[in-house]
């Protein structure tokens, strides 16, 4: 592993070339905090692709692009005296200082629980009205449910043993066949997302997250489905013109791979 210094002279030249980047650039030249930001989302994603493949060359590789979005960010906020990176990186020493008291202060905490009670009544001290403020409201809906149950836990509201949430989970299925039955579109719609939202908080309990959890089920059906494409092919056959029970037989085949 690289030194300290090693490791500062490399930032260094990161911040040499994103001047150079944005001076010379045609195109970084052009670029601003909103045109950036959705590949800031790509980037994100992509990064959550490599570490769910367990890819650690490549987890390098996004955390790099990454870093550079939050330098190009910095950039361009020097450019308007708004702030650097210097402003960025002492603003989340402070927070993480503020926030973290049973290091720097003389809290004292039991375990990581308490670590993050802690978290979430200092984020209030910090005057925040609500401990749902820091959920932002453009994350997928999967995502927010499982940011939302973290942060109401954070301040003891939250179920005490996994068995009363599988009982609540059970509780929603039941509810939702019963919409179901009476055909209300609307009705069926609100209890399916209670039954989501109890099974995220079930997988919470389970200590499982389930937005990885739930990639990994996309990734196996599309490697078997590509797999029953791909015997179909051999077989010239379109999938169209397939059975449901021939499509199956390989289907099966796929599970056993």
């Amino acid at each position: 592993m690289n030194t300290r210094q090693q490791q500062l002279d490399a930032f260094s030249r990161l911040l040499d070339i994103m001047n150079d980047l944005r001076e010379k650039c045609p195109w970084d030249k052009k670029q601003t905090l909103e045109s950036l930001r959705h590949l800031t989302i790509e980037e994100t994603y992509e990064l959550g692709d490599a570490i769910l493949n367990n890819d650690l060359q490549e987890v390098k590789k996004e955390l790099g692009d990454l870093l550079l979005h939050i330098v190009f960010y910095s950039k361009i906020g020097s450019e308007t005296n708004d702030f650097d990176i210097a402003d960025v990186c002492n603003e989340i020493c402070e927070k993480l200082i503020f926030r973290h008291p049973h290091i720097y202060g003389d809290v004292v905490v039991a375990d990581e629980e308490e670590v993050k009670q802690n978290w979430e009544k200092l984020k209030l001290k910090e005057g925040k009205k609500s401990v749902l403020e820091g959920v932002p409201k453009g994350l997928p809906a999967l995502v927010k449910a499982s940011r939302i149950q973290d942060k109401v836990k954070g301040v003891g509201f939250d179920w005490e043993e996994p068995h009363q949430v599988w009982d609540k989970v059970q509780e929603e299925l039941q509810e939702l066949q019963e919409e179901v039955t009476s055909g209300n579109r609307d009705a069926i719609e609100s209890e399916f997302g209670d039954v989501l939202f109890s099974l995220i908080n079930y997988a919470r309990f389970l200590k499982i997250n389930p937005e990885d959890a739930l990639e990994r089920t996309n990734k196996k059906f599309i490697k078997r489905f590509q797999y029953l494409e791909g015997k179909a092919s051999e077989m010239g056959k379109p999938l169209s013109d397939m059975t449901l029970a021939e499509m199956d037989v390989f289907w099966e085949e796929a599970k056993k791979i």
